[in-house]
């Protein structure tokens, strides 16, 4: 059974629909949910999921070896950034190469790098009338959103469209591809 762990710093909904996914399934399953705000409603998806979920400071993150220690004691096959917006500390990510994943809503390299996420990214697309735009799923290495892509999906962006309506096509776009991505990724 591989072992998933979810980072996420907001609601959470990428993050449910991957322990969804994998419930009940023989080959996966998400253990465990680490956030670094104590107020995120990712805590509370989880909990009403069953799946132990904790929170930490920039310290035991970036300074100490507190958050590495808690990965290292569950031995995760996979490590998820859902909607995590802090950058990955290299001392986790040295102990596990190529086993830290993202997913970014826009067609990286357009639209990556600090600062943009969410709505930040819906709301440049819309004011550089782009014509389409999408999801990345990608490896993380020590630069934000500057890792290998593993998988890309798109959208058509309408003149019309506002940064909502984007966003609405992108939260579509993650939540049919990302779990089945993760799956691949799983597989021996």
């Amino acid at each position: 059974m591989k072992r998933i762990v979810i980072f996420a710093s907001g609601s959470g909904t990428n993050a449910e629909n991957l322990i969804k996914f994998f419930h009940n399934r023989d080959n996966a399953s998400v253990i465990q949910v680490l956030t670094n705000n104590p107020h995120a409603k990712v805590l509370e998806r989880a909990k009403n999921l069953s799946v132990s979920a904790l929170s930490f400071n920039r310290v035991a993150f970036s300074k100490t070896d507190d958050v590495l220690n808690i990965l290292k004691a569950t031995q995760p096959d996979l490590i998820i950034l859902a909607g995590f917006l802090w950058k990955f500390p290299e001392h986790i990510l040295q102990h596990f190469p190529n086993k830290v994943i993202n997913i970014h809503p826009a067609l990286l390299p357009k639209y990556g790098g600090k600062g943009m996420y969410g709505m930040h990214v819906h709301e440049a697309v819309v004011a550089n009338n782009e014509t389409e735009t999408g999801i990345t799923i990608h490896y993380v290495n020590e630069n934000y959103d500057e890792g290998a892509i593993i998988f890309q999906a798109k959208c058509s962006v309408e003149s019309s469209d506002t940064a909502e309506a984007v966003a609405a096509k992108i939260h579509e776009l993650e939540m049919e591809h990302f779990p089945k991505v993760v799956e691949d990724l799983l597989k021996p």
